[in-house]
């Protein structure tokens, strides 16, 4: 989660932050910038959609001579929820990785903050229609 008192709009899930404080610093700045990008509403230089096996979540990927790197990432209301971290060798992600991210974002769907923001916007959506 953001620390209390923050002004950033990340909210890190599960072990994302103390994972990526473990990536080579290179990497870590190259996240650092995509991540800027995000919280400014621009579009991030390497971002893809995960598709029908996660849908509404998006990578930023980065890559070292060793290994690969991904985080993935849910938008929603004006928040970055970074679900999951993880490095890689090949190029699948695994079917753990992708259930990690799944049950992450099934969770803050479930919360109260993301379920109230929710309800809002469908309430702002409405009142045009009227």
């Amino acid at each position: 989660m953001t620390s209390k008192g923050s002004q950033s709009r990340i909210k890190w899930e599960g072990d994302s932050n103390e994972v990526i404080r473990t990536w080579p610093q290179a990497v870590r700045q190259n996240y650092g910038g995509e991540l800027s990008r995000l919280e400014n509403h621009e579009e991030p230089l390497d971002s893809k959609a995960m598709g029908k096996s996660l849908p509404g979540v998006h990578e930023l990927r980065d890559e070292d001579r060793d290994s690969w790197y991904r985080l993935l990432y849910h938008l929603h209301s004006g928040w970055i929820y970074v679900l999951h971290c993880f490095k890689k060798k090949t190029n699948q992600t695994s079917m753990g990785d992708l259930r990690i991210a799944k049950q992450r974002l099934s969770v803050i769907k479930q919360r109260a903050d993301y379920l109230l923001r929710r309800k809002n916007e469908e309430s702002k959506r409405e009142e045009r229609f009227r």
